[in-house]
């Protein structure tokens, strides 16, 4: 049973006549009549009743007609809600970002977003990096915010922008103290060798960045505490517990008892932030758009 034979019955039940039915789908009388006999032929009942100046349903045909244009008003609505998605006017989102990343860069542009699209749901998930490409991977993400190198490298991506990583140390450091006509040094990572070290832990795409400094550096950074939270990171530096090497979008602005002291390294090294997809998986219309709204709003304001 086919979509066209059912509008060809109700075409038929509407002109009681093959040949205005015919001549009204842009068809030949032939071609209908043989469409007809087809499904009355799979369905194993007579729709109409052929007489010789017209055509009439029977007890089966109105039973049929009146289903068939139940279903085709349902395709009919279901083809206007794509054409709705495909157009942007409504749809559903699922980004994926991480927790302290996400929070700094997402109310920048969720509002946005959905003042250009407010008929699209975005819904957030916030977890650890190897979570969240578990989620890409298995498209239970559409989208998701994370940093090189990612874990899993058949993810597809796209660049969002170039974040400096500075380090974060107490506030009574002797780093604090090392200035030169009132400017701040940078520090040479190698001059760490000997500090302790607080890190994100395992599954967080941050802590493999910062052991790699430290391996750069020509040294295994002697860790001293674990977190699964850059605030707590950085409140344990504050508190005098070791040093962190911090994103310079999440170094905290207002100075209190758990404010450590940003420091510049040297060389200027950074994280790669980027928005991540499964490659082999269709990205919508909304995806894109959610991804040329970023770009625009992430590039014309600074993090940090």
């Amino acid at each position: 049973m086919e979509l066209r034979q059912l509008q060809y019955a109700i075409q038929i039940a509407a002109e009681k006549n093959f040949s205005r039915a015919a001549e009204k789908l842009h068809i030949a009388q032939p071609s209908l009549s043989q469409q007809l006999a087809k499904l009355e032929k799979e369905i194993g009942v007579l729709l109409f009743q052929r007489n010789t100046n017209s055509v009439d349903l029977t007890y089966a045909g109105t039973v049929f007609v009146e289903k068939a244009q139940i279903i085709l008003d349902q395709v009919a609505q279901l083809r206007k809600e794509m054409d709705d998605i495909s157009m942007m006017r409504k749809g559903k989102l699922i980004v994926g970002s991480l927790p302290i990343t996400g929070s700094h860069i997402l109310p920048l542009v969720l509002p946005v977003f959905q003042n250009l699209y407010p008929e699209i749901e975005v819904q957030l998930v916030e977890d650890t990096t190897a979570k969240l490409e578990s989620l890409a991977l298995s498209g239970q993400t559409d989208i998701s915010l994370l940093s090189l190198p990612l874990l899993e490298r058949s993810l597809a991506y796209k660049i969002l922008i170039e974040e400096e990583i500075c380090l974060s140390v107490p506030a009574n450091h002797p780093l604090t103290r090392r200035s030169e006509g009132g400017e701040e040094q940078p520090v040479n990572i190698a001059e760490l060798a000997e500090e302790s070290f607080i890190i994100l832990k395992r599954g967080q795409g941050f802590r493999q960045i910062s052991i790699d400094l430290c391996r750069q550096a020509g040294f295994e950074p002697k860790l001293v505490f674990e977190s699964s939270n850059m605030d707590t990171v950085q409140s344990l530096v504050a508190a005098g517990m070791g040093i962190a090497f911090v994103p310079r979008m999440v170094a905290r602005k207002v100075s209190s008892p758990f404010t450590p002291v940003y420091l510049p390294l040297g060389g200027r090294p950074s994280r790669t932030l980027v928005i991540a997809y499964r490659n082999d998986r269709y990205l919508s219309k909304a995806a894109e758009a959610f991804i040329e709204t970023m770009m625009n709003v992430i590039g014309q304001r600074p993090l940090g």
